[in-house]
């Protein structure tokens, strides 16, 4: 698993929304996607470049991602534990906006923000501040779906889980796992959250 490398930059080619670099290392080109800002500020071709490298590995491929500063790559792998974000809409999403920005949009339940996003709906923006925030624990978790007083019963309380989670686009098997997941209680927002974390790990 490559988590960094170190090197020349041998040559950049841009696509319509990522460029594709190569990285000589000791005679060998690793080839590597960034974001377009990533790319701006690497330097001139032939000159000495360091990455922090996500090695997606997938079943058909793998490919390297690459960003300037840890704290990025940490923020790009986060995105990539919400449900239905892959790397390219990671790439997107950071593109637009840093990590701390990022942070500060959880903070404040910016919703507006994170749809300048491009390809990034009402929708789509409030399930990502969900998982975001139920992930690591920024904020009230529940406020952009349901609300944190506790409801009537846990009947009540799981069936507004359930809507909830059908309404951030998880699948049913999904859903069934992650409700039979919650452990008793009658308020939504934790029960929500719980229900995140298990979908979080599952992906």
């Amino acid at each position: 698993m490559i988590g960094l490398l170190r090197g020349t930059l041998f040559s950049w080619h841009r696509g319509d929304a990522v460029v594709e670099i190569i990285v000589e290392v000791a005679g060998v080109g690793y080839r590597v996607t960034v974001s377009p800002g990533t790319a701006s500020g690497l330097g001139e071709l032939n000159g000495e470049v360091l990455l922090h490298i996500h090695h997606h590995i997938r079943e058909d491929s793998q490919t390297l991602y690459g960003f300037p500063t840890v704290e990025e790559r940490r923020a790009f792998e986060a995105l990539l534990s919400a449900h239905g974000v892959g790397p390219m809409l990671a790439l997107s999403i950071l593109s637009v906006h840093r990590p701390a920005g990022l942070a500060t949009i959880l903070s404040t339940d910016d919703l507006d923000a994170l749809c300048l996003i491009p390809g990034v709906g009402k929708k789509t923006a409030a399930r990502l501040l969900v998982e975001l925030k139920a992930r690591f624990e920024i904020g009230d978790v529940a406020t952009a779906v349901v609300g944190s007083e506790p409801t009537g019963g846990s009947t009540d309380a799981r069936s507004q889980v359930r809507q909830a989670l059908v309404e951030l686009g998880y699948d049913p098997e999904e859903i069934r796992g992650a409700i039979q997941s919650l452990p008793a209680g009658d308020n939504t927002a934790d029960l929500l959250k719980t229900a995140l974390r298990h979908l979080a790990i599952r992906t």
